[in-house]
């Protein structure tokens, strides 16, 4: 065991000491807020610059019927469609062409421009045009106050939903703020699995190009070797975790603060999203966020650990990475497509089985989950774990110091029979 701390102690300072992982660990949490608030800063700001768009109206109906806006100013077009596209004068962003009567001929009204036409001014143009044939086809059923009959016969019904805790309180839910933060959760397990997993193989496999494995093997047992750098770089992985999410918690902070003043949290809508927050127990996810990790990544660790030890080079990784990848990849799926029901048998007997359940059970912990379910899900995980560590254990004791040979799945079934 102390070997083990040795190795443990000797994967971690190498690798949190090295600059590439303060830069990560830095700048990640930086672009994730980046991205979000960002974009929504952009959003406030507004274009001074004024588009003029022409209106060629045959029918002379339509043209009064578009107001100027803060980016585009619409006239009335004087001359033809055709003089005005062989015009110098490119000063007409637009040209919206009406030929004929849109009720009876839908097709008699087009947007032209030499340039791609915005979606804002797409969407005032048809939104301008929809309510006037609204208007228009309302009037030809003859009733009257019918338009306003129709206004107030239209209700905007929102249920409410409540979740009871069990002292008998109140909070308001929301299954959506559910499914986005299982989602989030899901797509962070999967990631940080196969990120810290490809960690242990580069490792193994640099060591083993290197000759070095030769030199620790004579004083280090291979199983010591091989569970000292996976519990190594799952240390480096927990680490990493807590930095990124203290500092997304500190950036996300200052950015509600700096969007309540500002008022660009406006854009978001009402509060009801942040009192759905409430109702979601972020500590239990967080604890079995990283417990699903540790189980998750020795489980997969171990496998990328036996690879490493087989092959020679990255290209020879091929053949035994796919069958594993493809695994993950199924598990990723099944917990995105369990948001739409993280009760059905796809979601249940996805979180049950070991290859799956870190991060299929992400998806289903905010919409929490029984206790004997996560424990039963938590204690075939780490089972496995241990029996598929064990397994790789016997092929890396072996492949480690097998060069020069392409190894293949009958020689891997050899090894573990030893």
């Amino acid at each position: 065991m102390n070997k083990i701390g040795l190795v443990i102690q000797r994967e971690y300072r190498y690798r949190v000491g090295k600059k590439s992982f303060l830069l990560i660990t830095l700048l990640a949490p930086l672009l994730f807020a980046a991205t979000i608030f960002v974009p929504l800063w952009l959003s406030t700001i507004k274009s001074d610059q004024i588009h003029t768009v022409a209106i060629l109206d045959d029918t002379g109906k339509y043209a009064p019927l578009f107001k100027d806006t803060d980016n585009y100013r619409f006239i009335l077009g004087g001359e033809s469609l055709e003089a005005y596209r062989k015009s110098p004068d490119k000063e007409i962003t637009a040209f919206l062409c009406i030929t004929g009567d849109l009720l009876e001929d839908p097709k008699a009204a087009t947007l032209y421009s030499d340039r791609q036409i915005p979606n804002d001014l797409n969407r005032i143009v048809n939104l301008t045009l929809s309510e006037q044939l609204q208007d228009d086809k309302l009037a030809t059923f003859n009733i009257p106050n019918l338009r306003t009959i129709i206004q107030e016969s239209k209700i905007d019904f929102r249920i409410q939903t409540v979740k009871w805790g069990d002292d008998g309180s109140e909070q308001t839910a929301s299954s959506a703020i559910a499914s986005i933060t299982g989602g989030v959760f899901t797509v962070l397990i999967y990631m940080f699995i196969m990120i810290y997993g490809g960690m242990v193989m580069q490792g193994v496999m640099e060591e083993k190009t290197n000759r070095i494995v030769e030199l620790m093997i004579s004083s280090v047992k291979p199983f010591d070797l091989m569970m000292g750098k996976i519990l190594g770089i799952g240390l480096v992985g927990i680490t990493q975790m807590c930095l990124w999410g203290i500092m997304t918690g500190i950036l996300l902070q200052i950015g509600t603060s700096w969007g309540e003043e500002t008022g660009a949290a406006a854009i978001l809508g009402d509060n009801g999203w942040m009192e759905s927050l409430g109702s979601i127990d972020f500590m239990e996810i967080g604890i079995l966020f990283v417990l699903y990790f540790i189980g998750g990544y020795l489980l997969y660790a171990s496998l990328f650990a036996a690879i490493g030890s087989v092959v020679d080079s990255q290209e020879d990784t091929q053949q035994f990475m796919f069958p594993v990848t493809i695994l993950v990849l199924l598990s990723f799926y099944a917990g995105i497509y369990s948001l739409e029901n993280p009760e059905g048998p796809l979601a249940f007997w996805g979180s049950m089985i070991p290859l799956s359940s870190p991060i299929v059970m992400m998806v289903r912990i905010p919409f929490e989950v029984a206790a004997w379910e996560i424990l039963l899900s938590l204690g075939t995980l780490f089972l496995s774990a241990i029996a598929i560590t064990w397994l790789s254990a016997k092929i890396y004791r072996i492949g480690i110091l097998m060069y020069g040979k392409k190894n293949g799945y009958k020689e891997i079934i050899r090894w573990l029979r030893y």
